[in-house]
């Protein structure tokens, strides 16, 4: 199928690269379609295997106490690997196993991959399942060592055998090819590099000619995402001027998602990169606030996202990226609900409004309705629209770690605000006892919003310190 592939299955004690191990270790690998080398070994995991991975794969305790260890054989395994592709059913679980045990001994695997998932949802696409009960059952493969590593690798060359005599060697040759083909890098990007970023969570930067970022990024994964900016069939042309103006790539990594969601949008506002314009807009930030006293004329003021205090939230509607937008949303608003232009202040003059002639203002700018229940209804027509208070006495505090790195982080928030991130106790104890620098961001705004409500996160409880 490809020139030199390497079809490689592990057995593990569970599902977390970082926490749990190799227990058994099968591949076959081919030369020119030929088979040239078998391989099969116990790993000892060096940690005890749970019950329930013992009874799935049927390996013991017992059976790995004299085996070896992977430092033992990650040298055998390397060059049963070197200038191959390595296969396997769902890749990124056994390379993601792979890259942990050589990054324990200091080492960082650099492997060319082909996810047999993804070939045969590929070359099958009229088919749901594509896991290798399903293949099994549509391929007519059997095996008597399911879930054992030698096991899977045979039903994955015999799927591979399988659908070349259906569809023809050249056919699924060319998939594998389209699948595994790596994205061809600026002259001027080394290529070793490129290699060395990590595939964790973070933020990264392309810079040009100078200091100044082009671009910055960020992804849970962060060497796929940057790849990605160098696909031979760029998305947009933004990503192909982005692609020919790259000079050098860096990074930061996080514990997770949250930590590089924070951190890309403080540092996109921050250094300002020519091709980050959505989050470069937020300066102009402007919100409508309703008036306490109905009597108040008018009862609706705009105001910008500079002016916001910490007292005011919980009364603000919307978030606009311009004055001109946030008239026009309540234009729209006035006009849907029957509300007065004038005592909203987008018309002014005397006597009636322009929309009450038409009738489509229940004329409060006339005595006809009480300004009052004016603004009753001006309240219920924005309340979809309504900024929250901040729920919390205190301050709150979000834990996240990394399953793959260990990588621990604890971010601060206040009124909304991300006030700070730190990854040690010591720091942590001081930034409670750090004053709050109120400063309302949209964005952060939005992402602790989502994060709470997501209920995936570990909130950690904080006595109040005001």
């Amino acid at each position: 199928m490809l020139p030199i592939i390497t079809y490689l299955d592990l057995e593990t004690t569970g599902a977390t690269p970082l926490r749990d191990r190799i227990t058994e270790i099968a591949l076959v690998r081919f030369e020119g379609g030929i088979e040239v080398a078998r391989w099969q070994t116990l790993v000892n995991p060096e940690t005890s295997i749970p019950p329930f991975i013992q009874q799935l794969t049927g390996i013991t305790n017992d059976m790995v106490q004299e085996a070896p260890t992977f430092a033992q054989v990650a040298d055998k395994l390397a060059a049963f690997l070197e200038g191959a592709v390595m296969a396997a059913h769902n890749v990124r679980f056994d390379h993601g196993f792979l890259k942990s045990e050589y990054r324990r001994l200091g080492q960082t695997l650099r492997q060319r991959v082909l996810c047999t998932v993804k070939l045969s949802r590929k070359l099958y696409p009229q088919h749901r399942g594509h896991g290798l009960d399903a293949i099994m059952h549509r391929h007519q493969l059997t095996t008597e060592m399911r879930h054992r590593a030698i096991g899977d690798v045979e039903l994955m060359i015999g799927f591979v055998n399988s659908a070349q005599n259906e569809l023809g060697i050249e056919h699924v040759a060319e998939a594998a090819k389209e699948l595994c083909k790596k994205p061809s890098l600026p002259s001027n990007i080394n290529s070793n590099l490129v290699d060395e970023i990590p595939d964790t969570p973070g933020v990264y930067f392309f810079y040009g000619e100078n200091d100044l970022p082009l671009y910055i990024g960020k992804s849970i994964k962060l060497r796929d995402r940057v790849m990605s900016h160098f696909s031979g069939d760029h998305a947009s042309s933004k990503e192909m001027r982005i692609s020919q103006e790259i000079k050098r790539i860096d990074w930061i990594e996080t514990a997770g998602e949250l930590g590089a969601l924070l951190l890309e949008s403080k540092l996109v506002k921050e250094r300002q990169p020519i091709h980050n314009r959505q989050l470069r807009r937020e300066r102009q930030l402007c919100t409508w606030r309703i008036a306490d006293n109905p009597e108040e004329m008018p009862q609706v003021k705009l105001i910008s996202a500079s002016d916001i205090e910490p007292n005011m939230l919980g009364k603000l509607f919307g978030t606009f990226r311009s004055k001109r937008k946030a008239i026009e949303a309540l234009r729209n608003i006035a006009e849907s609900y029957q509300l007065c232009p004038k005592a909203l202040g987008l018309e002014s003059g005397k006597g009636r409004c322009f929309a009450s002639q038409l009738h489509k203002c229940k004329g409060v700018c006339d005595g006809k309705e009480s300004k009052a229940i004016h603004h009753l209804r001006l309240l219920q027509a924005l309340s979809a629209h309504k900024l929250k208070a901040w729920p919390y006495k205190a301050k709150l505090a979000i834990k996240e770690v990394c399953e793959l790195t260990g990588r621990t982080a604890i971010h601060i928030f206040d009124q909304w605000c991300h006030l700070t991130t730190v990854d040690n106790e010591n720091d942590y104890a001081e930034a409670l006892e750090s004053k709050s620098i109120f400063a309302f961001d949209h964005d952060t705004y939005k992402l602790l919003l989502k994060a709470i409500n997501s209920g995936k996160y570990q909130m950690m409880d904080i006595p109040n310190t005001r």
